[in-house]
């Protein structure tokens, strides 16, 4: 029976460049892979030989180059390996097949259970930290203190006592796994376990430091001081590098991520980079206008109410508002809404000259409220 042209197998086109043949393989490879495809294995099998006979042959530019010239012939009579079989996986280590079966399969690991011997850097840690709204507006210097693991002082990390020094472990020779090779029908596979001697550490230590009784490693709360800028907003992350956890086997410490939150302020609410801010005033003022104290995040300032202000009204004050994150000097600006109290008692003598101020004006109930009722009067007909 003549075998199907490479290309159809793998359903590209025959201008398909090196990532679309490895993006259709991974595709295919993974939807008829024998231990995926359990409901027809056999019918399976065969159709994954196929696709990995194709792959071999086309994600290599030499053989690609004589199939294209010469097809399925250019590999006949003995020529081309392995290209016309499925003995032992030959075909996936110069096209990367065999890493990417792994990949789809255990997650990019080349064995079970895999273990990194080598340094790794230490895990990082979180701090959330409350602060005030001046001190998020025009920033603080602080100290904190952190409990985290590090590096022992008296053996230095070596966990072993000073005098003495680790040994290598005779069952895994220092790499801290143990590599067990299986000949299966799809071709040989190598299982990698942790030592189970040294517990993957590739060392053993037969005299333990006192300090840190063999581990290296003690646990310890340090003062850090940090800096916040100026302008940071609630929620907002600030890294300080090395602060961490210590690393493994020599590894680098991690980081220390340090949570911003913002406490409620009495007088203030932020918008962005713009400050929010209430400010009651009597009738009085607002009819004849006046000359008040607003507070602001830089202390108490004189601003003009216009005459005849509207309670919500909002005025701007330029740059009062919170500094701009990491910029030199510039910032938002502070909003002032005006609020009208009405007085809710009233003597004789101020009843009597509201009544007057009333009468001259000719009306009893301002235009306001006549303009409102009227309106409701339109729309509801009564």
């Amino acid at each position: 029976m003549s075998k199907q042209d490479y290309y159809e197998v793998l359903g590209v086109p025959k201008t398909a460049s090196d990532d679309e043949l490895k993006k259709a393989y991974r595709k295919l490879a993974r939807k008829y892979h024998p231990d995926v495809n359990r409901e027809n294995p056999k019918e399976a099998e065969e159709k994954f030989k196929e696709i990995n006979e194709a792959y071999e042959v086309l994600s290599n530019s030499e053989r690609r180059t004589q199939y294209d010239q010469f097809g399925h012939a250019a590999f006949e009579g003995g020529q081309g390996g392995s290209a016309g079989g499925f003995g032992g996986f030959s075909g996936f280590g110069g096209g990367g097949g065999f890493s990417d079966i792994f990949d789809m399969f255990f997650g990019g690991q080349t064995g079970f259970g895999r273990r990194n011997s080598g340094p790794e850097k230490g895990a990082d840690l979180r701090y959330d930290m409350e602060i005030a709204f001046e001190q998020a507006a025009f920033g603080v210097e602080t100290e904190i203190q952190i409990p985290r693991t590090e590096e022992c002082g008296h053996c230095h990390g070596a966990g072993a006592a000073p005098g003495t020094h680790p040994e290598t472990c005779p069952k895994c020779h220092g790499s801290g796994q143990i590599q067990v090779t299986q000949n299966t029908p799809f071709g040989r596979m190598v299982n990698v376990t942790t030592c189970d001697r040294c517990n993957g550490e590739g060392k053993i230590i037969h005299t333990p430091c006192k300090e840190c009784n063999g581990r290296g490693k003690i646990r310890v709360k340090r003062t850090i001081k940090v800096k916040i800028p100026a302008g940071v907003d609630n929620g907002s992350r600030l890294r300080v590098a090395h602060e961490g956890e210590a690393g493994l086997r020599g590894g680098p410490p991690g980081d220390l991520y340090v949570y911003i939150f913002i406490k409620a302020h009495k007088l203030f609410t932020r918008e962005g980079n713009d400050v929010i801010c209430e400010v009651p005033i009597s009738f009085v003022q607002a009819a004849l206008g006046d000359e008040i104290e607003v507070p602001t995040l830089d202390g108490k300032v004189k601003f003009r109410v216009p005459e005849g202000t509207q309670s919500g009204s909002v005025f701007r004050l330029k740059e009062k508002g919170i500094p701009f994150l990491r910029s030199s000097g510039r910032r938002g600006d502070q909003h002032v809404k005006v609020k009208v109290v009405t007085p809710q008692k009233l003597n004789q003598r101020q009843r009597e000259l509201l009544a007057e101020f009333a009468q001259s004006g000719g009306e009893n109930i301002n235009p306001e409220q006549k303009n409102f009722f009227k309106k409701v009067k339109d729309v509801f007909g009564v």
